[in-house]
């Protein structure tokens, strides 16, 4: 029986035109003409034998078996630059491509100094390529799980099998309102009077939070930290907010936190990884890093 096991060469070049969702703007990244990509995709899909996408007037676009195929080519690849990783380690060498997945909002975090991991990263391994990635929970999991980020930094309420979690630190959040909301001067309130009020929340965040405290659910959603703050400074809304994402504007006099003693929360920072990938050189030596430098700020 023939193998049918491309070569990695040809889902190379097919991740690259799925990422860039076309041929022509694939070129650049792959230094290739489009007829030579339409060739090597003409040779995988031979080999596979099947479509794997649509390319035309109508523009690019996978089949069903062509989207199943790209999340195994993902897969693989993701697998193999790992393997290359672990024996470019064994030799003592730090080599090749360190993705990492964070939330939105997180540069004012003082007690995630990512950006001085970075740096001392970058510094004790230069010939390492870092990629950095914004999404969601639900994302950055999925993203470590097939591969395509090799470690991810963030608050997952609901977590992936597969995947391994490490306690970072806690996030305090408070409930906030805009200083052009009702309740921005009023210096006594009820459970009730912030129960009534309009709430705006992120997308991908649990209401749990709110309904433990007796909230109502959602009128407005956002998929972004600073979407939220936005509706919040806009006096319509009230919302949860990380203390350290809100401070500048408490400061400015443009946020409160309403009722702290009643309404805040921690929410728990994890660095996920896959399991059996602990001991990759690279997420081993970034792992250990920021685990220093976490500490250096307690």
């Amino acid at each position: 029986m023939a193998s049918v096991t491309p070569d990695m060469r040809l889902l190379r070049v097919f991740t690259s035109v799925v990422r860039h969702q076309g041929f022509a703007s694939a070129q650049q990244e792959l230094n290739l003409s489009t007829s030579a990509i339409s060739t090597y995709m003409s040779q995988l899909e031979e080999l596979v034998g099947v479509v794997l996408c649509h390319r035309g007037r109508g523009g690019f676009s996978l089949t069903a078996k062509g989207a199943e195929f790209h999340l195994e080519a993902q897969r693989l690849l993701g697998e193999v630059e790992g393997f290359e990783r672990y024996a470019a380690g064994l030799k003592g060498e730090m080599r090749g491509n360190l993705r990492i997945g964070v939330l939105d909002g997180l540069v004012t975090d003082s007690a995630l100094p990512l950006d001085g991991a970075i740096g001392a990263f970058v510094r004790a391994h230069p010939a390492v390529n870092l990629n950095m990635h914004l999404q969601t929970p639900y994302e950055l999991q999925l993203s470590v799980l097939s591969n395509r980020l090799d470690v991810a930094v963030g608050a997952f309420q609901l977590r992936m099998n597969g995947l391994l979690y490490q306690p970072l630190y806690r996030e305090q959040h408070w409930l906030y309102c805009g200083d052009k909301h009702p309740l921005f001067d009023q210096q006594r309130m009820s459970e009730q009077d912030v129960a009534g009020q309009r709430m705006v929340g992120r997308s991908y965040w649990n209401l749990a939070e709110h309904a433990r405290h007796g909230l109502k659910g959602t009128e407005s959603t956002v998929d972004s930290m600073e979407g939220q703050l936005i509706l919040i400074l806009s006096g319509a809304y009230i919302g949860f907010l990380p203390e350290h994402f809100a401070q500048p504007w408490v400061n400015a006099g443009r946020l409160r936190a309403i009722s702290p003693a009643t309404f805040g929360f921690h929410a728990p920072f994890t660095l996920v990884l896959r399991r059996g990938r602990a001991k990759e050189p690279l997420v081993q030596a970034f792992r250990e890093i920021l685990k220093r430098q976490i500490g250096a700020r307690d």
